[in-house]
């Protein structure tokens, strides 16, 4: 069976955008099967709506199925894997710019403030998430204006992530120059071995 790989884009992202495209080839080229799903409402993202969306692409996870999130992405990867019944295991997953604890930076706008409570304020069960995920490998970057590096200590605790730090990636997307990500291709090969 194909190992299938999921990359779940972030907040106000779509399939198309960042690092995402690059991944899907690269992937493709080494014999996985890779979806980007366009999750509902990106600019107003919402628990109830995303976590659905990547369940109904998904349909049956099991240990040769992957995923690799970006910033609000990685929220989605782990409330899905929440969800899933307790004899369930996926393959692993990659975390990029995740975060849990807090986001700095945000736009003074209203709806802005309200979205990210909505996702830091619901409450988590890491050891379901735990649960299903033998294998994680969580980066970070060390000038990212969204997400501290404080982020990292509930991957690295709760979730067992190896951490990485990557120098000036910023928020890993395009305005920060990043169109490849090597680190997360050969992150996720690692654990695909």
């Amino acid at each position: 069976m194909k190992k299938r790989v999921f990359i779940v884009h972030g907040w106000d992202g779509n399939p198309n955008e960042n690092w995402l495209p690059w991944l899907k080839k690269e992937l493709e080229a080494k014999k996985f099967e890779v979806f980007i799903p366009q999750l509902p409402d990106s600019g107003n993202p919402r628990i109830y709506n995303w976590v659905p969306k990547l369940a109904e692409t998904v349909r049956k996870p099991d240990k040769q199925t992957y995923f690799v999130g970006h910033s609000m992405g990685c929220q989605t990867i782990a409330r899905y894997l929440e969800s899933l019944p307790k004899n369930v295991k996926v393959g692993g997953a990659i975390f990029v710019a995740g975060f849990f604890k807090r986001l700095t930076g945000l736009e003074d706008e209203p709806g802005v403030d309200e979205t990210a409570r909505h996702w830091l304020k619901t409450p988590i069960d890491f050891q379901k998430v735990k649960l299903h995920l033998p294998k994680s490998i969580a980066l970070f970057s060390d000038n990212d204006p969204y997400v501290s590096l404080d982020n990292q200590d509930d991957f690295r605790n709760k979730l067992c992530s190896k951490i990485i730090i990557e120098k000036q990636k910023g928020h890993f997307n395009e305005a920060d120059g990043v169109t490849k990500l090597p680190i997360v291709l050969k992150s996720l090969l690692e654990i695909a071995g």
